[in-house]
């Protein structure tokens, strides 16, 4: 993982875990904007009872409206799912830099195929604490991804 890309990681880690901590699931994300963080958030579905409260649509609600997103890169500590890829796509973010794609291997073939740059740094902390939530909340980890 580059220097770069260290601070960001780790605050999607950081994030996830708080997430987990409050007894939902541990995916954080951070919009960044020439270096600096500008709106961040992590999984609320559990806590909100919203089945739309993945981690990238909550960091990117907390950022706000902008104009566009050409200058933003979204970090998140675990690949996409659909909906997530779908909303990157839609709102033009041209670079996303995956944690972790051990647990769950998103969309990323998606979102390259869209222009998406994607690149997987292969964050060891967040394999690791999202292979224990799925180890001791299966069934939880099926909804969140919609499996039975």
């Amino acid at each position: 993982m580059t220097d770069m890309h260290a601070p960001f990681v780790t605050r999607c880690f950081e994030l996830a875990s708080k997430g987990m901590s409050e007894g939902g699931l541990p995916i954080g994300a951070v919009l960044v904007s020439k270096g600096h963080i500008i709106g961040e958030g992590y999984n609320r579905r559990v806590q909100q009872g919203d089945p739309i409260a993945h981690g990238e649509m909550d960091c990117l609600r907390n950022a706000g409206r902008r104009p566009h997103y050409r200058d933003t890169i979204l970090y998140t500590s675990l690949s996409p799912c659909m909906m997530c890829a779908g909303t990157i796509v839609q709102f033009g973010i041209p670079h996303v830099v995956i944690a972790e794609n051990r647990n769950f291997g998103g969309n990323e073939d998606f979102l390259r195929e869209r222009g998406v740059t994607v690149e997987i740094v292969d964050d060891a902390r967040c394999t690791e604490l999202m292979r224990r939530f799925i180890a001791d909340h299966p069934a939880l980890w099926n909804e969140d991804i919609a499996r039975e």
